[in-house]
């Protein structure tokens, strides 16, 4: 793990992002990519469709999202690993605790984009003292499907959210247009390479417009401990998600 230092520090909370170089090295990182083959091999086709999305469940090459991947002991003990969560608590600023870690996919052949969005939005937590670790698994580059993030939108609140039709990000900004797009970066990331973002930052991503390429990607999020969950606000949500499992068909 690089150094992370004042100046650091200071980059992210400006920017509400950053983006850390061989996060994990070569054993580190075929090491999680040998417990995921195993937890998609032997524990996915046990779970509810809340936990595994695909494109099209007829074709398990098509797995685009795993969520809640505590059921396997590895990935239940994963966000306590000591890089993680000293990187995280030095960005939020104060002690952290890791989320049930989470699987991200963009298949090749499929049409699969990530509405502009916040976490936070999702996550309902005040203050806002949250980080979402993101490492790359594959080459994560524009034509597969890369994370664009808008600068500083972590610090201009929470923007208004509507249903969307996309899986696994069941609302998306309403109000997404041409001034938020001339403000977005793309991060390209090697495998290994890891991106930090605040979770009010808004991101986005495109579908993957290879042919043979995955876009897989593993994902931590830790909340600092003085966060709070706003209840009214959180059921809300959780409604709106339910609905559109509903809609789409999936058992929960």
């Amino acid at each position: 793990m690089q150094p992370i230092t004042e100046a650091t520090i200071a980059t992210y909370r400006n920017q509400g992002y950053l983006i850390q170089r061989d996060f994990l090295g070569p054993s580190e990182l075929h090491e999680l990519r040998v417990e995921l083959d195993r937890y998609i091999g032997e524990i996915v086709p046990t779970l509810a469709d809340r936990d595994a999305f695909y494109v099209d469940r007829s074709r398990p090459e098509t797995l685009k999202q795993m969520q809640h991947m505590g059921h396997a002991p590895f990935f239940a003990a994963y966000p306590r690993r000591n890089s993680w969560m000293t990187l995280a608590a030095a960005l939020v600023g104060e002690p952290v605790r890791g989320e049930a870690p989470e699987w991200f996919n963009k298949p090749p052949g499929t049409d699969s984009p990530t509405p502009p969005h916040q976490d936070n939005y999702y996550f309902c937590l005040r203050p806002p003292q949250v980080v979402t670790l993101w490492l790359a698994l594959d080459p994560v580059e524009r034509e597969n499907g890369c994370l664009h993030y808008v600068p500083g939108s972590h610090r201009e609140g929470i923007r208004p959210h509507a249903a969307s039709q996309v899986l696994g990000f069941s609302q998306g900004i309403c109000d997404y247009g041409e001034a938020d797009r001339q403000r977005e970066v793309a991060i390209e990331l090697a495998p290994g390479d890891l991106v930090v973002h605040h979770g009010e930052l808004i991101h986005r991503a495109d579908p993957n417009r290879t042919r043979d390429r995955q876009r897989r990607a593993f994902a931590i999020v830790y909340k600092g401990e003085s966060c709070e969950r706003d209840s009214e606000a959180f059921r809300r949500y959780q409604n709106a998600l339910q609905a559109q499992h509903e809609r789409l068909g999936l058992q929960t």
